[in-house]
C-alpha cells in the first residue's frame, strides 16, 4: 500500500503526517489486500482570512474497482481528517462487504479467460 500525503497552501509538519497515518491505518484495516494506493490533499482553501477551510480529501486506489474519493471541510484541519477518514473508512467496508456479498458483480469486471469462453 502506497501512501502520498500532499499539503497545498502550506507547510506539511511531522505531527500532521502522523495523524493522517494513524487515523487511516485504524480507518482502513478492513480493506488492506485490496488497497493499492492511496492519495491525501491537504488544503487551507481561504489562507489567512480564516474561516471554515481546513480540506482533507482522500483518495483510495484499489485493485479491481474504481476508486473511493471523499472530502470534508471543517475549520479545524485535525477534524476534518478524522471525518475523512471515518468516512473514508466506513465507504470501503461497504464495497469489500458488497464484493463478498454478490461476488458475480466483482467478476463482471474481470476479464474472462480463455477457459471461460466456449
Amino acid at each position: 500500500m502506497n501512501l502520498q500525503i500532499q499539503a497545498q497552501d502550506f507547510t506539511l509538519t511531522d505531527g500532521l503526517r502522523q495523524h493522517v497515518t494513524t487515523r487511516l491505518a485504524y480507518a482502513l484495516n478492513h480493506g488492506r489486500d485490496i488497497i493499492t494506493r492511496i492519495v491525501v490533499r491537504l488544503s487551507d482553501v481561504n489562507g489567512p482570512r480564516g474561516g471554515e477551510d481546513k480540506c482533507c480529501g482522500i483518495e483510495v486506489r484499489l485493485k479491481g474497482a474504481p476508486a473511493l474519493v471523499v472530502e470534508d471541510t471543517q475549520t479545524d484541519l485535525y477534524v476534518a481528517i478524522d471525518r475523512a477518514s471515518e468516512r473514508i473508512g466506513r465507504s470501503l467496508d461497504r464495497r469489500v462487504a458488497r464484493q463478498r456479498d454478490f461476488p458475480a458483480l466483482s467478476m463482471a469486471r474481470q476479464p474472462a479467460t480463455s477457459e471461460e469462453i466456449p
